[in-house]
């Protein structure tokens, strides 16, 4: 690097240096807030007050962001498999490797848990895992939307919603029980049954995980002083570790249960009766 291109980076960092500064002063007007922290805090976990309208209906940001996400989703999926899938080469390309390296990565986990019926367990934990994973970073985007009362506010992960972590962990557990039904018939429901707990522990693990992140970005960006620089750190620490980990947990867990209980159990050989001593060969002696 010479002499003249290191000044000019250092010219670069201190105008990078002073803009912010002059957002900081320019941004800082004094004006109160629509909110308190407690009220914008509390808001984050039960989502009663800020509300956006939706076809006549007030609902909460989450279900927005679970829209938005599943859109993204659906129109990248037919994308993909229109234009992209047909085209694939016997040597990948960087985007083929990825789609395959991803594919691979849930379909590995589906045939390591339950190696006799992995098809559709590989098909669910690629869709959860994919949704967790993109519904979580979508809040790094900072999509914006208006409440009912004419307030902006940054739209949450989908799963960030108490109501959506229980879904995900209720239709997770629902097919658990139809895929222990389908392998062990009547036994199948009882064994699935042992683990009633299940959707209540995904459910939790997933909000709470998530909820963490969000309340520390809200309490970072909600006061001024903190809301340059910081929030990037906090935003990428949070949001992706808890996307690729709960992703993961979520996956590998239900994998895990649905590998137990459909693992088919051979009916045990009933043992016979032990005869009488007089029996047809002792007659014959």
């Amino acid at each position: 690097m010479t002499k003249k291109q290191k000044n000019t980076g250092i010219v670069l960092f201190l105008a990078l240096i002073a803009m912010l500064l002059t957002g900081i002063i320019l941004s800082n007007t004094g004006e109160a807030k629509n909110e308190t922290i407690k009220e914008t805090m509390k808001d984050a976990v039960v989502h009663d007050v800020n509300h956006i309208n939706l076809l006549g209906m007030e609902v909460n940001p989450a279900v927005i962001s679970a829209f938005t996400v599943t859109a993204i989703l659906l129109v990248f999926a037919i994308i993909v498999r229109i234009f992209v899938i047909p085209r694939f080469k016997p040597v990948p390309g960087k985007f083929q490797m990825f789609l395959e390296t991803w594919v691979s990565l849930f379909d590995g986990l589906a045939k390591g848990n339950s190696p006799h019926r992995n098809k559709f367990l590989g098909t669910y934990i690629f869709v959860a895992g994919t949704y967790i994973f993109t519904g979580t970073c979508f809040e790094l985007f900072g999509a914006q939307a208006i409440t009912t009362e004419g307030h902006p506010i940054t739209l949450p992960a989908p799963l960030a919603d108490i109501n959506a972590a229980i879904a995900m962990g209720c239709f997770s557990y629902l097919m658990i029980v139809a895929g222990a039904i389908i392998a062990n018939k009547a036994k199948g429901i009882g064994l699935a049954l042992k683990e009633f707990s299940l959707p209540i522990s995904m459910s939790f693990r997933l909000f709470g995980a998530l909820l963490s992140g969000a309340l520390v970005t809200e309490l970072v960006y909600y006061y001024i002083t903190l809301s340059f620089v910081l929030p990037v750190i906090v935003a990428v620490l949070f949001t992706l570790m808890h996307a690729l980990i709960q992703a993961y947990v979520l996956t590998m867990l239900v994998s895990h249960y649905y590998g137990e209980v459909t693992e088919v159990h051979p009916k045990k050989e009933k043992k016979k009766k032990k005869k009488n001593s007089e029996t047809d060969a002792d007659k014959a002696a």
